[in-house]
This record gives structure tokens, sequence and C-alpha cells, in this order.
């Protein structure tokens, strides 16, 4: 196969991306879910007791209807599908189904490195809908996503009902989700916040479009069919590195000292308390990540210090929005009102009262719409005013203490 076409797969992703609405940040994300499933577990980092591969779920978060989630996710997995060797399993599995798909995608791969054989079992699923991929309370599907992203190296046993005792070979999961933050706070506890499955996850937050774009054919280059062709043939090829990966000096030099403050940090934005899983695997994160980002530039199997700091700095990113995503877990009937008077009158800076509860009608009676406005009230989010016989409900103005 002919050299690459792009210089950095990633950069041209989200070029050829770019011409719809989502911020150009969940393209990327989408770029990563898409070489990762590439790259499979055909590479790897060795730490003698365990290893790194560069799988990732990579769970899109909005409002419904803000950035075409589904739509976003879909321009990754759809140059994914093209790609010799990939294969996808269900977005809707139980954790028979997917165990027993994952033992039919078992191959052999040679390691040019040392001329030996190695099997792996690798799926990539692409659910538009999180809830249909996982069920929170479902305990064991969500220990087997667990143990999976986890990549241990070595024979995975899982009992199932079809088959008995199945044995898989190096198992491998990547996957790309969907979903929006009502649905998070609907169907996650408050304890699995940073912790287990969640911690495991990187989740990409928005809550606008970047442009509006009704309608994207007719805004796409000439040259967009060429920029596609690229990408595939790119793609492609990456899709056959294989080895183990190695981590420059000075990026180990930087990595220990990455390390150490990590540990000595307070992380106030992200209390211990609430997400220390998460903290504990962001080492992991980073690492994960830098292989792809290695591997989107070129062939050399090495991390090199930009690259691993560049990492670090896209995982750091995504920490402010993670009050977003989780930010109605735990919360009351009530206080979930409250929060979306206050966003209601944070829009409208103004409105009548009986217009601010036809917007909640569906979520409360009068009488608890009533009960919250008062404590919006008496908490100096809103005033009130009667102004000719109609009464209004204001942002107030009193400055936060």
């Amino acid at each position: 196969m002919a050299k690459r076409k792009n210089s950095d797969w990633l950069q041209a992703f989200v070029q050829y991306a770019s011409y719809g609405e989502a911020p150009l940040k969940m393209y990327w994300w989408v770029g990563i879910s898409t070489l990762a499933g590439a790259l499979r577990r055909r590479i790897w980092i060795d730490q003698k007791y365990f290893e790194w591969t560069p799988n990732m779920y990579v769970i899109l978060v909005a409002p419904p209807g803000i950035v075409s989630k589904s739509t976003t996710a879909g321009i990754g997995m759809n140059l994914l599908k093209e790609i010799s060797g990939v294969n996808f399993g269900p977005d809707v599995v139980t954790w028979q189904k997917l165990v027993e798909d994952m033992g039919k995608s078992t191959e052999l791969i040679l390691n040019p490195q040392n001329g030996e054989y190695i099997p792996m079992s690798c799926l990539t699923i692409a659910a538009s809908e999180f809830g249909t991929l996982l069920n929170p309370a479902d305990r064991e599907m969500t220990d087997v996503l667990v143990s999976l992203w986890d990549g241990q190296k070595g024979t995975f046993k899982k009992s199932t009902k079809t088959s008995g005792n199945d044995a898989i070979e190096n198992p491998w999961i990547n996957i790309i989700a969907c979903t929006t933050p009502a649905w998070i706070a609907g169907n996650f506890p408050e304890y699995m916040i940073g912790g287990g499955f969640t911690s495991r996850c990187v989740f990409v937050y928005a809550s606008k479009k970047r442009q509006y774009i009704a309608y994207p054919a007719d805004h796409v280059p000439t040259e967009f069919a060429q920029l596609r062709a690229n990408l595939l043939h790119d793609l492609e090829h990456i899709s056959t590195l294989c080895g183990e990966v190695e981590i420059s000096d000075e990026a180990k030099e930087w990595g220990e000292k990455w390390y150490q403050n990590h540990w000595r940090s307070k992380h106030r934005n992200l209390p211990p308390e609430q997400f220390g899983g998460y903290l504990a695997r962001k080492q992991t994160h980073i690492h994960k990540l830098a292989m792809v980002i290695s591997a989107a530039q070129s062939d050399d199997l090495l991390i090199s210090r930009a690259q691993l700091e560049f990492a670090a700095e896209m995982v750091d990113a995504l920490e402010d929005d993670m009050p977003s995503v989780f930010d109605k877990i735990g919360r009351t009937q009530q206080t979930q009102i409250l929060n979306d008077l206050t966003e209601i009158i944070a829009a409208y800076q103004s409105i009548s009262q009986q217009d601010l509860y036809r917007n909640l009608s569906r979520k409360c009676t009068w009488s608890e719409f009533t009960e919250v406005l008062s404590s919006a009230v008496n908490a100096g989010f809103v005033v009130i005013e009667n102004q000719s016989g109609t009464v209004m409900v204001k942002r107030s103005r009193r400055p936060s203490l």
C-alpha cells in the first residue's frame, strides 16, 4: 500500500467532518474512536504486569436535538465499516450475546517485532442510544464491560446458556455511544459517578450547536469525495500497524512528573470522594489516547513527549464539562424543577408566571410549582413583580455571594 495521504489523520478527519453542526471537539473524539476501532489490539504498551491497549469508551452527551449525536458518530463509524478485518457488534446486546460475538471474532495476528502469532478477539460497538447497549442495573453486563475495557491479556472466561463456558483469547472492545444528561440522571445512581464503569468512559459534552447548517451538501467543498477517499486509504494503512508501542525517554520523564503531581493534587474540581475511580484511571486514559494520537501521525509506534502532553490536555479539557454531564444525578424532583425554572428565567430574563408554569406543567402540579418558585425567590435567584395586573418572574440582579 502506498504511503499515507495525510500527515495527521485526526486533523484531516476533523476537517472532513467539520461541515456539520457539532463542536469540533466532538468530531475529534469520534475520530479517536474510529482510529481505535481500526487499531484494535494490534498495538499495545507493555507494562509487564498489564498492558495498555487503545480501546476507548467514548460517550457523546448532549440534550436532545442539539448536535445530532448519532449522525456525528456515524461520520467516523461509516468509514470504519469499510476497513477489512474490523468486526462490529450489535448496538442492542446482552452480555451473553456480546461474549458469543467476541468469541467468533478471534483471529491470529503476526507480531513483526518477534515473529510470533498472537490471538485477539476484537469488537467495536456503535450505539446510537446508550440505553440500548447498557442497563446500569444489569450488574453482569456492567462487570463484563469493565473487565473488557481493562484489556486484560490472556483468556477471558464467561459461562453462557447457549455454549456453556466461553473462553475468549485476548478480548478487546471499543465503544462509541450517544446519550443525554437526562438519561444519565435517570439511570445512573449517584454512587456510580466516577467509579466502576463510568470511570472507564470518556464523556464528550456539548450544550449547543457550533454553527447552523440546514443543508450540509451545500457547504462541503468540491474535493469532499477525495477527502473521504484519502481518509479511507490512510485508515486501512493504520489498521495494519502491529507491535509494542514504546514511550520515548522525554515522554517518560514528563509522564513521571505528571504522575506525581496528579496524586499530590487536591483535584478540587473533581472531588475524590465522587470521582476517585476516574482519577485513579486518568493515567490509563491518557496513555490509551496517546497511542491513538501517535498512530494518527506516524508508523513508528513511538509516543513522543508532545503526543503524551497533548493527550493529557485533551483529557483535562473534558473535565470542565463533567459537572454538566452528571449534574442532575441524585437530585430530588423538587431540585430538578428548581434547576429547570432558573434555566428558563436565564433564557427569557423576564416571563409571566402563567407562561413559566406552562413550561413546567408537565413536570409538576401548580402547588409544587408555587412551592419551588417561592424557594427560588427566597434564594435570590428570581424576583416577582406585578406589571399592570400580570405577575412577572424576572432574573434577580442581586450579586451572588
